[in-house]
């Protein structure tokens, strides 16, 4: 339930701060004195895009907050699943815009993204305005109707689990029948592709190990030459350094006895005479093993061009990429011979799937079945008291394929009269009868879904004196078992059924025109009602009326 509402330089409004209770309430005012407005107000903390230009002339920053009390609802859910701070007595919900154009917005001081904030207010607020009479021709709201009153739910979601399994399969087929298509149509160059790959026995790290072996016989000279300079200066007959090392590490032992200082340096020389000893056995060996063959150069370096061909023809530039191309082409003529068995496969799925689709649709289409006749009935016991005594109203559902809501079309068909055929009600209903057919599918869907806010911008439109009333007794019922309903009103047999009454007016100060939103005392409620009956000059008649009005009312 919306608890109060703070609106700061918005349009027309420099401040309006307002305190709104449970049950019935009304708001009144003449056209064009900012109801509008605090309904613009109210969209944007509903997640409404923001505009710059609905800042107030001359200032930088509009505030909108409202305070919920939600301790009736169970909403807890939403708030553990997004990470944001619960407070079923006081949620407060919070829409900053700047001039600059940069729009915020917050729950419980929480930063959210536009569709968290929209998300939320569905639950929160429903505002029905005179446009959404034209839900009345869109045939998902029809449907969507008939599954609030069904409260099918949980059949609605296994369905639609079922028929997005279905769908997915559908798309695995397709993209599978395409590609399968496309690939027989180049399989002969697939095949060639690698025929040609698995010939030239790829294998990996091989053109690294080829290129280091081809710089080592390309340059077996030099590499020769400088090993046995090497060898040579370590393992001299009589210059190497190994044996002259050894000699020297001798002559220190000899003196160990009398030169205590010689054990150290012995033992030092010792560790790199055997350090140098295998350096130098390591360097004679690969001076055997440096030897060039000129045939296995060349072997070698056909064998680089081959792979090096490969890799430009197939814009590549490593061997394992080859074969990796290589493995890829496999597995594509493996799919074009196994293509049939996997069709096949995925056509079964399909029509198991397509089957558990047609069972859960039927299941849908009995419990609508049932919630189109309670809507028939129920309707038509809400009309008759509503000025529409030979009302006849039809729930019409006709099959449709299989789609993400179900195979059930729902059409509402209405006619007025006894005469006149059924037709569509949005075709033939006048204003006033589509308006009274809009507020009792409202008190409907009120009693189904629990909603802890309704407001009705003009619902009234095209009605008048006892309708309006009985009108008002509608909205009156709606506000209770703790909701709250707000109607936006023009009728004083509506305004005079409120609990709380609300007026919007503007007047003319030095800044300009300015907007305000107070609650009537019962002395300025019978003044207000009394201009709605008699306009700008109000007489003691229009006064009496007024009184009476709001007594008969009671």
């Amino acid at each position: 339930m919306l608890k109060r509402l703070y609106i700061k330089n918005f349009t027309l409004i420099d401040t309006l701060d307002i305190n709104l209770y449970e049950g019935f309430s009304v708001v009144t005012g003449e056209t064009g004195a900012g109801k509008s407005i605090v309904l613009g107000a109210i969209g944007l903390l509903l997640g409404q895009r923001a505009d710059s230009k609905a800042l107030k002339a001359g200032t930088d920053k509009c505030v909108i907050e409202a305070h919920f009390d939600l301790s009736r609802y169970d909403l807890k859910t939403f708030f553990d699943e997004n990470d944001i701070e619960y407070d079923a007595d006081d949620t407060i919900v919070r829409r900053e815009l700047t001039a600059a154009g940069k729009s915020r917005a917050f729950i419980n001081d929480t930063p959210v993204a536009l569709t968290m904030l929209r998300e939320l207010g569905e639950q929160l607020v429903d505002v029905h305005s005179q446009h959404q009479n034209l839900l009345l021709q869109k045939h998902d709201f029809q449907l969507s109707l008939v599954d609030i009153i069904a409260a099918d739910d949980a059949l609605l979601t296994d369905y639609r689990r079922c028929f997005d399994d279905y769908q997915d399969c559908c798309r695995q087929l397709t993209a599978l029948q395409e590609r399968v298509e496309q690939n027989r149509q180049q399989q002969e160059f697939l095949q060639f592709q690698y025929d040609e790959l698995t010939a030239a026995r790829l294998v990996c790290d091989e053109q690294e190990e080829l290129e280091r072996r081809s710089d080592t016989m390309t340059h077996a000279e030099d590499i020769k030459r400088a090993l046995y300079e090497a060898d040579n200066a370590l393992s001299g007959d009589n210059s190497g350094i190994v044996t002259t090392l050894k000699n020297a590490t001798a002559a220190l032992h000899a003196i160990e006895r009398v030169f205590p200082v010689a054990s150290e340096l012995t033992e030092r020389m010792d560790s790199s005479y055997i350090e140098l000893k295998d350096i130098a056995s390591e360097v004679s060996a690969h001076l055997d093993d440096i030897d060039f063959d000129p045939a296995e150069l060349d072997t070698i370096n056909e064998r680089l061009d081959r792979l090096n061909d490969l890799e430009k023809k197939y814009r590549v530039t490593t061997v394992d990429e080859l074969i990796t191309l290589r493995d890829n082409l496999a597995r594509q003529l493996a799919d074009i011979e196994n293509s049939d068995d996997t069709i096949q496969q995925l056509r079964n799925r399909s029509d198991e799937l397509k089957s558990r689709c047609q069972k859960a649709a039927d299941a849908l289409t009995r419990e609508r079945t049932k919630a189109a006749r309670k809507i028939e009935e129920e309707l038509r016991q809400r009309l008759v008291p509503l000025g529409m005594p030979n009302v006849r109203f039809s729930v019409d559902i006709q099959p449709t394929e299989l789609r993400s809501n179900g195979q059930d079309q729902v059409s509402l068909l209405f006619s007025a009269n006894t005469s006149t055929p059924l037709q569509p009600v949005a075709q033939v209903a006048s204003g006033g009868e589509i308006a009274r057919v809009m507020l009792s599918l409202k008190a409907m869907i009120s009693s189904a879904v629990k909603l802890p806010t309704i407001i009705f911008d003009e619902i009234d439109t095209g009605v008048s004196g006892k309708m309006a009333e009985c009108m008002a007794r509608i909205m009156q019922e709606m506000g209770g078992h703790g909701r709250q309903v707000i109607s936006i009103t023009h009728l004083p047999q509506i305004a005079a059924l409120g609990t709380h009454h609300y007026k919007v007016y503007k007047e003319e100060t030095a800044s300009g025109t300015v907007s305000y939103m107070r609650e009537l005392t019962a002395e300025e409620r019978v003044g207000e009602i009394a201009q709605m009956l008699s306009g700008s000059a109000v007489s003691e008649a229009a006064i009496q009326n007024a009184k009476e009005l709001l007594s008969a009312t009671r």
